[in-house]
């Protein structure tokens, strides 16, 4: 998927990490941060994120490790072995970019929803088990468990929905092992698996937008 170009807005360098940001100054406090795939950029995940919550403010922010044509969250060693100090060094500044833009755009985290996909995915289950109290719900999509040392994070209150492609032979097999994990510390678990690959699409939007609404009105109860 790629971003149309002309409804994206323009790229926001004011903070930490390159964004952009669609949907500022809407009445509706849902907003959606947005974390791209590897070897692309922040547009790809907009067009997804515009079915899943068309009235959402977005926050489409953009890898700092260049990668081919496009960027990734953090270096790998190969397909699923990670370099541990760029996980923590990027995945620190993230959570400093998550309140910076936050404070910036007058939004509310403890509202906010986290989509992840692959790469991205990737960084939001490291920033919830690093920096915990800034993700209260995330959206993984073809996820896998990075963190070689994962410390003693209480992640009671947060909402977490993994969802993982059957066809998927790189990240499929470590799905269930990142479940484990996020479920021992306390997070709240919607594990699915849905007949896909690696890539993404409409099932993933319909599955996300059913459980964010189902997340909102436990959160508001």
């Amino acid at each position: 998927m790629t971003g149309d170009g002309v409804e994206n807005g323009p790229l926001l360098m004011d903070l930490a990490f390159p964004y952009r940001l669609l949907g500022a100054g809407k009445t509706s406090r849902e907003c959606l941060f947005l974390l791209h795939g590897s070897g692309v950029d922040e547009t790809t995940l907009m067009p997804l994120a515009r079915r899943i919550a068309p009235g959402a403010v977005l926050i489409a922010a953009r890898g700092r490790i260049p990668q081919e044509d496009g960027f990734r969250w953090f270096e790998r060693i190969t397909p699923t072995r990670f370099e541990q100090k760029s996980i923590l060094a990027e995945t620190a500044a993230f959570a400093a970019f998550a309140n910076d833009a936050a404070k910036r755009h007058g939004l509310d985290l403890t509202r906010a929803a986290f989509l992840g996909y692959s790469n991205g995915a990737n960084l939001v289950s490291s920033l919830m088990l690093l920096h915990p109290g800034i993700v209260r719900r995330a959206a993984l999509l073809r996820p896998m468990p990075v963190l070689e040392h994962v410390p003693a994070t209480d992640l009671t209150g947060t909402r977490t929905l993994i969802v993982a492609g059957a066809a998927d032979e790189t990240y499929g097999p470590f799905a269930p092992a990142l479940v484990t994990l996020l479920s021992r510390h306390g997070s709240e678990i919607d594990a699915r698996i849905i007949p896909s690959g690696h890539e993404i699409g409409e099932p993933d939007a319909v599955i996300v937008r059913r459980w964010l609404g189902l997340a909102a009105v436990i959160q508001g109860s």
